[in-house]
């Protein structure tokens, strides 16, 4: 398998952004995971395949004001850039097939939302370093970018 960061994503591949991709595109202090996020967040800008969830958005600005140092209005700017993405709204109906991954996958309820949001939008990819790479869920292929 190639190097996840450096493969070229196909025109209409879709792929997810967990929060901590967009954290780190953001993120001064790790220059290396900084580079990595933002070359494959601009592929995804470019191949109009990226896709985001309310969840996401969420806790991008959460995190941003807190680890970040960003002042509210500052992370809500950032987190609007995310916005030419596709966005899937997290419904009851998401938050309960959430719970049902949760069981099967035996992951984190928030990473099973995170997979399921990704699912309801026929992402071939999740990028995240929370969950095991390599791994499939929900007919999705969780990818570290950062793994060398």
């Amino acid at each position: 398998m190639a190097r996840p960061g450096a493969a070229k994503m196909s025109t209409m591949s879709k792929v997810f952004f967990d929060t901590n991709i967009l954290i780190y595109a953001a993120d001064k202090f790790d220059v290396r995971k900084q580079q990595i996020s933002r070359k494959i967040i601009r592929e995804a800008a470019v191949d109009g395949g990226g896709v985001v969830s309310t969840q996401v958005l969420q806790e991008f600005i959460v995190i941003a004001t807190k680890k970040l140092g960003l002042s509210p209005l500052e992370a809500k700017e950032a987190a609007k850039s995310f916005l030419n993405f596709e966005t899937v709204v997290v419904s009851p109906d998401l938050v309960f097939d959430a719970v049902d991954a949760m069981i099967l996958n035996k992951v984190s309820f928030w990473d099973s939302l995170i997979v399921c949001a990704a699912a309801k939008a026929a992402c071939e990819i999740v990028y995240t370093e929370d969950l095991n790479h390599g791994q499939q869920i929900l007919h999705t292929t969780i990818v570290n970018p950062f793994v060398p």
